[in-house]
């Protein structure tokens, strides 16, 4: 066996163990991730990947520039199309290939889009921006060490950058206090709102804020970072129609995409930040990406089909069972954040208070060995990540594999006798699991595999690939 064929049957190898943990023997509660269909995950390994379609508007005109690209023209169009009728709106930019991607454009558009009023030789940057505090749940790429790093002024009195953080409820961190907010916005004035956490359990006060500015000469341009509810659109808030003008995310954590990010606004032709949205396509475009990941763009769009078929059924799931978690895990004897007298939460997150039993980064490890999987969190008293006192979960992946109320009842007492009594239930767990083996909310099984099997043998030019790749994947799903 030559020195290749080694190193490819140890890596290999490596790969077949994890898929299996991690697909047959774990359960997954990371929000921030979910296990895409075998339709959309076909799509990675056809004809565009690592193919490039380059394009810009030009004089009116859509240009490309290489040749070979009518297919995934098409595509990426046909991805628009679906994803504003998901969203329910006008415009949907899809070069981003991610979340935070699609961020920094945001921030880089904003920042050009405020100085087309700035005399002619100068640019300067966002003088003040609203965001939420990342201690306090805020994304890391909506903060001066992410995504908006450089694009605001600094603030002489601090000598750090202008941002000026939500205000939180006394009694309950994880809510905004809406009346500080309207009190700070008054005062600030920024010129950009960032909505939308990592740390995401209630809805953001957007119609109270787009009501207070809707007057306003210069109002500040409001954008929703829903990456963790991007799934959840409508079902859990819908803040287009409460007034924001721009929704970024990235579409792989609630809802059902490869991973990559989006753009979407109503800022159609004549509407007012029609400029801003132009600017957003040029920071698309040449401003962050060249080749925007075809073969993704194509299980994008795959997906969204999904969800538009599925949404109102997978939604309602989602949020009842997260709520239905939650409790079980109080009722168990766990601490849980956020407010018990409206269910704990409303998004799919369920977020735990652990420290009595050990840091959030060594409960992870415990339940990681339990074959459950979180992420530890620092929660809003805590003073760093590296002390967190939390961990954070999340119920969409499973959800989409078939689990109930019930099931997440039964899988908040396993959790329960991991972190209070330091059981081990590491072979409960995997037991557990096998019930949960069928993707929902896709194609059946028999015909996601047919079409599967004839996209990938017509991915590889060798007629031995075609029929063996063909058989092997038709055994698979009799």
């Amino acid at each position: 066996m030559s020195d290749l064929s080694n190193k490819m049957n140890e890596l290999f190898g490596r790969i077949e163990r994890n898929n299996n943990w991690r697909q047959r023997q774990c359960i997954n509660l990371i929000p921030s991730e979910n296990t895409p269909s075998p339709l959309v995950k076909i799509c990675e390994i056809c004809d565009p990947a690592g193919r490039y379609a380059e394009h810009r508007t030009m004089k009116g005109n859509e240009v490309y520039f290489y040749h070979g690209t009518d297919f995934i023209k098409e595509i990426e169009i046909e991805a628009q199309e679906a994803l504003c009728e998901y969203f329910d709106c006008k415009e949907a930019e899809l070069r981003p290939v991610s979340g935070q991607m699609s961020n920094e454009i945001v921030f880089k558009a904003v920042t050009k889009f405020v100085n087309r009023k700035s005399p002619e030789g100068t640019f300067r940057k966002l003088r003040t921006v609203m965001n939420n505090d990342l201690g306090k749940g805020g994304h890391l790429s909506s903060q001066p060490m992410g995504a908006l790093f450089n694009y605001v002024e600094i603030n002489p009195a601090t000598g750090k950058e202008n941002c000026v953080n939500f205000p939180v409820m006394a009694d309950n961190p994880y809510r905004i206090d809406e009346d500080k907010m309207i009190e700070l916005l008054d005062e600030h004035k920024p010129e950009l709102v960032v909505f939308g956490k990592s740390m995401f359990l209630y809805p953001e006060p957007v119609k109270k804020f787009t009501d207070h500015i809707k007057d306003w000469e210069n109002r500040p341009v409001v954008m929703y970072d829903m990456a963790h509810v991007f799934g959840l659109y409508g079902a859990f808030q819908a803040p287009l129609a409460e007034g924001a003008d721009i929704i970024t995310g990235s579409t792989h954590k609630t809802f059902f995409g490869p991973q990559r990010g989006a753009i979407v606004s109503n800022m159609a032709k004549k509407t007012h930040f029609r400029k801003l949205w132009l600017d957003i396509k040029s920071r698309a475009f040449p401003g962050s990406t060249s080749n925007h990941h075809l073969a993704t763009l194509l299980g994008l769009l795959v997906a969204t089909h999904e969800m538009n078929a599925f949404k109102d059924e997978y939604q309602k799931k989602v949020l009842s069972n997260a709520r239905a978690f939650a409790k079980q895990l109080a009722d168990n004897g766990l601490k849980v954040e956020g407010d018990s007298a409206d269910g704990y939460t409303h998004t799919h997150q369920v977020v735990l208070r652990v420290i009595d039993h050990g840091d959030g980064a060594t409960i992870a490890d415990r339940l990681q060995e339990n074959n459950i999987v979180v992420n530890y969190q620092a929660l809003p008293d805590d003073e760093t990540f590296l002390t967190s006192s939390g961990i954070r979960t999340g119920v969409s992946e499973m959800t989409r594999y078939g689990m109930n109320e019930e099931d997440f009842g039964e899988l908040a007492q396993l959790m329960a006798r991991v972190i209070i009594r330091n059981e081990n239930v590491a072979e409960e767990v995997t037991a557990f699991r096998q019930k949960f083996m069928s993707m929902r909310y896709t194609l059946p099984l028999k015909e996601s595999i047919e079409l599967a099997s004839k996209a990938m043998a017509s991915s590889f030019p060798t007629n031995d690939y075609v029929n063996m790749f063909a058989e092997n994947l038709t055994s698979l799903g009799r």
